[in-house]
């Protein structure tokens, strides 16, 4: 696969690198919405790239570019060697997960307890900026446990920029409690501080500055763009793309391209479904279709659409036909 000689946007918007969510079937969806917000796997292990199957991890649709490879990992040899693949493969950057708290991420040395290593964060990248021309960033949160003080992510911040010459961070505005929270209610119950993030931005100004951590609307993506060089959103996002991302394009990169709707994406999702089911015989309708549901966010038949499109046995036909069933089904399609 060759590198896109195209020019990248801004990360004035980003897509959040999400476990089990952001697949190369979301990204598709999403790059039909919105033409210039960036997009981020999910993270992949070194080691399931340097031992498992490339491709099952790698592979994505051309379309998706901007697209980055999130990385998780804490060996620099091993990172660099990741990072020249997904060049090779390639992607536009790559990112390091030092956000990530799940116990199974720690366990393996890596995520968001590698904040409390910043010298081997910052080994990680200059390796990995030895051996690829694409950008290398780095995604993390504002503290770990009990670091209450500003100073830890200005320290951590401060430290990557001087020592490994990182230029992108990518702020989760939440502490990660590495011990007595799941990830899901790490996502929740740690306050947010974007002042925090906003005063990274201050302190640093010459340094790119993405914020992240519950964000709904695009309100308040206008507000923080006041302050940061951009915003990364996660599951509102995913949850009602066409409500939220079909906006992006004409607030936030002045590109005002007719809005992707349901009636006009339907016939795209169905023509991508039936190529991918065709060509491998192994691809499930479903484990595109799941991606799918939040289309139908705040519109009449919103039920019916989602109902139809996680009936077990109406997916088990296989058959990218049921998209366009859903769509005459809710009215959004002629029969």
């Amino acid at each position: 696969m060759q590198m896109t000689t195209k020019k990248l946007p801004p990360r004035t918007l980003s897509v959040a690198p999400m476990l089990d969510w952001t697949d190369r079937h979301y990204r598709h969806m999403a790059r039909q919405i919105t033409h210039h917000a960036w997009l981020y796997t999910e993270m992949v292990t070194t080691g399931a790239l340097i031992h498992g199957n490339r491709e099952r991890f790698l592979a994505f649709n051309e379309c998706e570019h901007p697209v980055a490879l999130q990385l998780g990992g804490s060996d620099a040899a091993d990172l660099a060697q990741c990072a020249k693949i997904a060049e090779e493969y390639g992607y536009d950057e790559v990112n390091l997960n030092c956000g990530c708290p799940s116990e199974r991420v720690q366990k393996g040395a890596f995520g968001a307890c590698l904040m409390n290593e910043v010298g081997l964060v910052a080994d990680g990248v200059k390796a990995m900026q030895d051996v690829v021309d694409i950008d290398v960033t780095v995604k993390h949160r504002i503290g770990v446990d009990q670091q209450e003080d500003y100073s830890v992510v200005r320290d951590f911040v401060g430290h990557l920029a001087e020592q490994a010459s990182c230029k992108t961070f990518i702020v989760h505005a939440r502490n990660a409690w590495l011990k007595g929270l799941s990830p899901k209610e790490n996502r929740e119950i740690p306050p947010l501080k974007y002042d925090y993030v906003y005063q990274l931005k201050r302190d640093f100004p010459d340094l790119e500055i993405l914020i992240n951590g519950g964000v709904t609307d695009n309100e308040q993506i206008a507000e923080h763009l006041k302050h940061v060089d951009g915003v990364m959103v996660g599951r509102a996002a995913y949850h009602q793309p066409l409500t939220m991302m079909a906006q992006w394009d004409a607030l936030f990169y002045d590109d005002h391209h007719e809005i992707m709707s349901l009636e006009n994406l339907i016939p795209v999702l169905h023509d991508y479904a039936n190529m991918h089911i065709q060509a491998n015989k192994g691809t499930l309708l479903r484990h595109m279709a799941r991606h799918y549901l939040g289309l139908s966010h705040g519109m009449n038949g919103a039920r019916q659409w989602r109902r139809m499109l996680s009936d077990a046995s109406l997916l088990g036909q296989n058959n990218a036909d049921l998209l366009q069933q859903a769509g005459m089904a809710v009215g959004v399609l002629q029969a």
